[in-house]
């Protein structure tokens, strides 16, 4: 079962602001009007015991204390900066498993938190970017890949593992080679737009027909991994509830953020080995 960690947030906020109001508004004034009308009452007041008539209750003082705080992470997490975690290698060699990643959440439009409407415009995603963004056949899970084909473009790719868009060829520098996990792995430099950015491919291996092409329809993106033979990403999707069209096709209402820096490392969260900042950096 899922977590709404979003819905969860906004609730506890609605929640704390909505104590705190009524004790301003009703619980406060009756606390002073009872204190009031107890040092009418005797000569000399005892301290305790106004201490007690001022004495908010438990879950108003908590509610009170708490409010500042959420509000303030709400407001971080649902328009400036989200923290995320990498759970798997398909965005290697630029991501590691057990890398945690900050998002800009503001790069690609002001949206509101749980609804995620878009209510202000900022910019769109360019080529090369990685994103985060909910994957569209279950919403609930976050998912990262690289920007590769945006709305308009017809994206190839062949037997060769060679990418094309719009016809083009997508330019590629070999680098060397590395222990893969079905043989030889094989490091690229890749240029997406103004990006450059590292690549592996596995030799021997191949998931799809060749020659696949896809049109991205507007308003849609279709993202890729670095590790381009072992990512679940929009060439290999599929849902009998998604339209052929859309197809592998990240929709624009399901974008989370851009994915801009590592800030800490911990590729065994087990305790065999501790975190460390040894991959701190912007990510390319």
């Amino acid at each position: 079962m899922s977590i709404n960690f979003p819905l969860l947030l906004v609730l506890a906020v609605a929640v704390c602001g909505a104590l705190a109001l009524i004790d301003l508004l009703v619980l406060a004034p009756r606390r002073r009007a009872a204190v009031a009308a107890y040092q009418g009452q005797v000569g000399e007041p005892d301290p305790a015991v106004i201490d007690r008539l001022n004495k908010e209750p438990v879950l108003v003082e908590y509610g009170k204390s708490l409010f500042p705080v959420l509000a303030i992470v709400l407001v971080l997490r649902s328009f400036l900066v989200e923290p995320f975690q990498i759970p798997s290698g398909s965005m290697k060699p630029t991501l590691e498993v057990g890398d945690f990643i900050l998002v800009n959440k503001f790069a690609y439009g002001i949206r509101l938190p749980v609804l995620d409407t878009k209510v202000i415009e900022v910019g769109d995603p360019q080529r090369g970017d990685v994103m985060v963004f909910r994957y569209p056949s279950d919403p609930n899970i976050n998912y990262i890949k690289r920007v590769v084909g945006l709305p308009g473009d017809v994206i190839r790719y062949t037997s060769d593992k060679r990418l094309f868009i719009n016809g083009q060829l997508v330019a590629e520098t070999l680098l060397g080679e590395e222990p893969g996990s079905l043989g030889t792995s094989v490091l690229y430099r890749e240029k997406l737009g103004e990006v450059e950015h590292l690549i592996r491919k596995e030799m021997g291996r191949y998931r799809i027909e060749p020659g696949r092409e896809w049109r991205v329809p507007a308003g849609h993106y279709f993202m890729m991994g670095d590790n381009r033979d072992n990512s679940n990403d929009s060439r290999y999707w599929s849902d009998p509830q998604i339209p052929k069209e859309l197809l592998g096709m990240v929709p624009d209402q399901n974008i989370v953020g851009k994915a801009f820096a590592v800030w800490l490392s911990w590729p065994d969260p087990k305790l065999r080995n501790l975190p460390n900042f040894s991959r701190v950096g912007l990510i390319h």
